[in-house]
């Protein structure tokens, strides 16, 4: 079974950091260039109905297969190994992740404007950041960990 989920795990992270690559190296100076968030606003109504379905895959997947490498859970906050410090990577990648999201969905996006469009950014960057990190974080478990 774990070689099912892994795959659908990378396809997942594929469409996750993918479309976050895209948003961040295309559309946002775009946006930007012409001072319009709805350039932005565009890309995140379609991006979204792929986007966040992956990234709940990824993050019930990620838990799973976590359970499966390192099954004492308490071990992932207090790691002892190059393994168990990989999954507390992830674990603070994930949690960066959602901070950051929850203040853009929450704060930013309802005041989106073009004055407003440079903190967007700041978002953009960040959670594209975040999403790369756990591509390299994820690539360090056929490694061993980190």
């Amino acid at each position: 079974m774990y070689p099912y989920i892994f795959a659908l795990h990378v396809l997942a992270a594929t469409v996750w950091t993918g479309g976050h690559l895209v948003l961040a190296l295309t559309v946002l100076p775009r946006a930007l260039r012409a001072r319009n968030p709805q350039v932005l606003l565009d890309f995140e109504q379609g991006y979204e109905r792929i986007g966040m379905p992956a990234l709940a895959f990824q993050v019930a997947s990620g838990l799973w297969m976590a359970l499966q490498l390192v099954p004492d859970w308490v071990r992932w906050f207090n790691p002892d190994s190059a393994l168990e410090t990989a999954v507390a990577a992830k674990l603070l990648l994930l949690a960066g992740t959602a901070l950051v999201a929850a203040h853009a969905r929450l704060r930013v996006i309802p005041r989106l404007s073009a004055a407003t469009l440079p903190l967007m950014a700041w978002h953009v960057a960040a959670v594209t950041l975040l999403s790369v990190g756990f591509v390299l974080t994820g690539i360090s478990f056929r490694y061993g960990g980190l």
